[in-house]
């Protein structure tokens, strides 16, 4: 079983945190396919994205403990839909990813929307400059 599932939009930096996770080197590439990492499971954007893909991320799930909604909120369009974390029996966080780059504002609209989806708790992180990573990795062990 995998420790956690990563479920986000495209380029909201889902493989980077599993590659961080892994403590592998990072290397950006799109995500054509569910990816398995030793710790965790990297999904494409793409099922966040359309509704009539969200089967294929609850079959995903089945093989994780933690379900991670990953969050840019440097872009306009979050795709996580109230109420999201409610088709899942397995505890939901969410992860604000690019704080570094993201202003209070768009911060805080972030929550508001992993709030509403319905995620038990929210980590803030820049996976690159190692902001918030070292307690989403204690919380995960």
């Amino acid at each position: 079983m995998k420790n956690i599932i990563f479920m986000g939009k495209t380029g909201s930096g889902k493989t980077t945190l599993c590659q961080k996770l892994d403590d592998l080197e990072i290397k950006y590439n799109k995500t054509q396919s569910v990816e398995l990492y030793n710790q965790s499971i990297d999904t494409p954007g793409e099922y966040i994205e359309n509704r009539s893909l969200y089967s294929a991320l609850i079959t995903t799930a089945v093989d994780a403990k933690t379900i991670a909604l990953v969050y840019d909120p440097t872009q306009s369009e979050g795709y996580i839909a109230p109420g999201f974390a409610s088709m899942f029996a397995k505890n939901v966080i969410g992860i604000i990813t690019k704080i570094d780059i993201a202003n209070k504002d768009e911060i805080e609209l972030a929550k508001e929307k992993l709030k509403m989806a319905g995620v038990n708790e929210i980590f803030l992180v820049d996976t690159i400059k190692g902001i918030g990573i070292e307690e989403l990795f204690e919380y995960l062990s």
